[in-house]
């Protein structure tokens, strides 16, 4: 029997386990502490977590990060001496490391060992936690440079209810899944300032424009910004209350600071971190991207979103 290991305590990590336990797998989970480990073991969700990481990865075909972007780095540092090359090694997280700009299969190649490399995968897509963990269908893609590396873990983790295709295009895979939440943050600004589905529509065409024109720009290919690591991911991530990110934008055009919105959350919104990186990367590789500056201003620059979202006009000129 296959055995899938899961690192993250979180809706996402947790999603992926009961999803996957509904197959012919083991699946164990790794929690940070005992505490957190006995109170998932007590809910009996199908699949089985522990805190100690050497238990949570013998003997796995396939190990999964569901981890918050900034801590990858280190959850992958304390796996690193029990991997082997017999595993595959796959990212679900979307979002940029905020210090270095890199992706997060690049964070992760990074902390383990040379000869693995060629064995790490991500995976992205429309993948809102609460609709999976209620059984409700989906489709996602997993990309790989070696192409038999993502067959092997899409047939581990596909199920009548989890459609899944395969990809070379990593760079646009990881980017379409990271720069969407940008996009949503905005989204979930003109959501709260009650703009309209218009302003959204336009809104999100001007700024996956830019996340188009940035992914290119870093080696990804434009096509797979059409699929479901892009467009697909950006609809299901904009279109309502479900996602971190539109939550985090609505509650901005509200009134509320980033810092009490971000204390009063479980999860993280990826894209407040990504933004800042983002911006970074647009600036070094010398492209125009105002919807990026927009939501970067708002976010960390103390701009209102009631004055910069009614203004429409900088980025309507720089699209037209």
């Amino acid at each position: 029997m296959p055995v899938v290991t899961i690192i993250g305590n979180t809706s996402w990590g947790n999603a992926l386990g009961a999803l996957l336990s509904e197959k012919d797998t083991t699946v164990r989970l790794w929690a940070r502490s005992g505490a957190e480990a006995e109170e998932l073991n007590q809910c009996k969700h199908g699949y089985a977590s522990t805190s100690d990481i050497r238990d949570a990865l013998d003997g796995a075909d396939l190990v999964i990060w569901a981890v918050p972007s900034q801590t990858l780095r280190e959850n992958a540092r304390q796996a690193s001496q029990h991997l082997t090359g017999s595993m595959i090694f796959m990212s679900a997280v979307k979002g940029l490391e905020v210090d270095s700009g890199k992706r997060m299969s690049e964070v992760l190649a990074e902390e383990i060992a040379p000869p693995l490399r060629g064995r790490v995968c991500v995976l992205s897509g429309p993948n809102l936690a609460r609709e999976i963990s209620r059984g409700l269908p989906a489709a996602s893609m997993i990309a790989a440079e070696d192409e038999a590396v993502a067959e092997v873990a899409r047939h581990l983790m596909e199920s009548p209810r989890f459609l899944l295709s395969t990809s070379r295009d990593v760079v646009g895979v990881e980017l379409g899944g990271s720069l969407k939440n940008i996009i949503a943050l905005g989204a979930g600004m003109i959501d709260g300032l009650a703009l309209g589905d218009n302003a959204k529509g336009a809104f999100m065409a001007w700024g996956w424009t830019e996340a188009v024109s940035l992914g290119v720009a870093l080696g990804a290919s434009a096509d797979t910004f059409c699929g479901l690591a892009g467009l697909g991911d950006l609809i299901a991530t904009c279109a309502g209350n479900l996602s971190r990110n539109h939550y985090v934008g609505y509650e901005l055009a509200s009134g509320r600071a980033l810092a009490e919105i971000s204390a009063s959350m479980t999860n993280v919104a990826e894209g407040v971190a990504t933004t800042r990186a983002a911006r970074r990367l647009s600036q070094e590789h010398g492209l125009n991207l105002p919807i990026i500056e927009l939501i970067h201003g708002i976010l960390f620059e103390g701009l209102s979103p009631s004055r910069a979202l009614v203004d429409f006009s900088a980025p309507a000129a720089s699209h037209r």
